[in-house]
């Protein structure tokens, strides 16, 4: 296979022009063989445009790396000589469009002649080495972060992160190695080790997934050690306090017979060993409130099913940038057995299930559905059982307008101490404290007319905004006996940051939300900074 590399190649430079090749259904009626693949890998800035040709943004392009050329080839689906196939060359492009490190990828024909097609594939990278400073309010309370990350390093698609991070709950001092290709392998590790001031957490995984729809097998394994003092609510306000130590093993294998039709589907066998021990804070400040220890040992099979029903699109969750979206039908479940005679502490039907579905098109009008539950069921009675569901709709009205609401619904049975249902500021209730309501369901409804702009200061980040009313309720006792307050809403605008030549891939969040109910401790407008995947 012959790879031709044009490192800085701007975005239409093909042989031949577009209009004068045929589409790819053309091309695979055909059976187009696949000829050269050609790597067309545009650096940070664009100079041959004259808002990017300047000195800053030449240098910027001089010391960054660009991505290596067997990174992206092994992430290819395809190879020459192959039979041209839609699917196979689209989701290639969605495989790209996963890594933090590209702000866009695109796979097209550049010339086709006596059968042979040949093709080039278009990415983008994005600055990868980046000082990790941010500072973040939700909820009332302050969350610092100060470091230094690169998503790239040296251009292999490896991410190392240093960081120290200050919030609520713990100050943390923090090392994350990743590398999503581990050689050349699908192979994904990830290595995390955590000084936190309350405890360590450390995370160790190897992971081969189902990373494309025909892949037919998938293993791997994780361990999790973690040591963290938690604390339970009320209204906002620290009220008790644990201790809490987690063991956690997991080892599985998964196989398939790839995609039949539109079809997937994937079997998975595994074990999980996972402890949790639970004691008093030394040294407390709160009085404790400390959940009973559980040890679960279980084997576990599970099946899951995926459609191929793949939509992309532009300004919904994201600004200015492709968007993938899967409107097919996704099931999965899971059920483990945990046992006494393997060491656990009580014997338990451990379950899990997910489905999704989406209904519409993204052009106009979409409905994206779902579903899941999970828990355990212990002599008969289920434990720790919760049941989501989650309705998101997008209206588009043009290319700068969007009408999105969403509800999200969970009710919960005999939940765990350590595991209440929670709703504030961090969890979609913008104009209140964080954690300010604790119960075992709750229902959050949120509608946003969101706003896309072609303002592109500096050519650095687009701009967006939003309006929004956010209303919900949670329903049972806290944990610690104080009665929910009933329904609570606010209002208020935002404005949205989204870097485009950033591999931080997070949008900037300036909120101002008037809360409409709540005790008469909270402020009458809340600011929220925050950095979120989307809109």
């Amino acid at each position: 296979m012959r790879i031709g590399v044009f490192a800085m190649a701007t975005i239409f430079s093909t042989s031949v022009l577009a209009g004068e090749l045929p589409d790819s259904n053309t091309l695979e009626q055909d059976a187009a063989v696949i000829g050269e693949i050609t790597l067309e890998k545009l650096n940070v800035f664009d100079l041959s445009n004259p808002d990017e040709n300047n000195w800053l943004y030449r240098l910027a392009n001089r010391l960054h790396i660009v991505t290596q050329d067997k990174v992206i080839t092994k992430q290819l689906l395809f190879r020459s000589g192959d039979t041209y196939s839609t699917r196979v060359v689209d989701e290639s492009a969605r495989v790209l469009r996963r890594n933090r490190y590209l702000f866009d990828a695109e796979i097209r024909p550049r010339r086709y002649e006596n059968g042979v097609v040949d093709l080039a594939v278009v990415t983008r990278d994005v600055w990868t080495l980046n000082p990790d400073i941010s500072v973040t309010r939700s909820g009332g309370e302050n969350r610092t972060k100060v470091g230094l990350e690169d998503t790239n390093l040296l251009g292999r698609g490896q991410l190392v992160r240093l960081a120290r991070t200050e919030n609520v709950d713990r100050t943390s001092n923090s090392f994350e190695f990743a590398d999503q290709h581990l050689g050349r392998s699908w192979v994904s590790a990830f290595l995390k080790i955590a000084d936190n001031s309350d405890g360590n957490s450390n995370v160790l995984s190897a992971v081969r997934p189902f990373y494309a729809l025909d892949t037919r097998w998938s293993a791997g394994g994780s361990i999790v050690d973690d040591d963290r003092r938690s604390a339970l609510y009320v209204l906002g306000n620290e009220a008790a306090e644990y201790q809490h130590e987690r063991d956690y093993v997991t080892a599985f294998g998964g196989w398939s017979k790839g995609l039949q039709q539109i079809w997937v589907r994937r079997w998975t066998a595994g074990i999980v060993h996972d402890e949790n021990r639970f004691s008093a804070v030394l040294n407390p400040t709160l009085p404790a409130a400390v959940p009973d220890d559980r040890k679960l040992v279980y084997a576990f099979v599970g099946l899951e099913i995926v459609e191929d029903q793949y939509e992309t699109a532009r300004n919904h969750d994201q600004i200015g940038r492709t968007e993938d979206f899967n409107l097919g039908s996704r099931l999965s479940a899971s059920l483990g057995w945990s046992d006494k005679s393997l060491g656990a502490d009580r014997d338990a039907l451990m379950f899990s299930a997910r489905a999704s579905r989406g209904f519409g098109s993204l052009d106009k009008t979409a409905l994206l559905l779902s579903m899941s539950t999970d828990g355990r069921v212990e002599s008969g009675s289920a434990r720790n059982a919760h049941l989501t569901a989650n309705a998101r709709y997008y209206r588009t009205q043009s290319r700068k307008r969007l009408f999105f609401a969403t509800v999200a619904a969970t009710a919960g049975h005999s939940l765990d101490l350590d595991n209440p249902v929670q709703l504030g500021g961090d969890s979609g209730l913008r104009g209140y404290p964080l954690r300010y309501q604790s119960g075992d369901s709750k229902l959050l409804l949120t509608i946003e007319q969101r706003y896309f702009t072609d303002w592109y200061p500096f050519r650095l980040a687009r701009i967006g905004g939003a309006v929004f009313a956010d209303t919900g309720r949670v329903w049972g006792k806290n944990p610690l006996g104080s009665e929910p307050y009933g329904w609570l809403s606010n209002v208020g605008f935002g404005l949205r940051i989204a870097p485009t030549r950033s591999s931080a891939a997070k949008m900037i969040h300036l909120d101002v939300a008037f809360p409409l109910g709540g005790d008469n401790s909270i402020d009458s407008v809340q600011i929220l900074l925050e950095s979120k995947r989307g809109f």
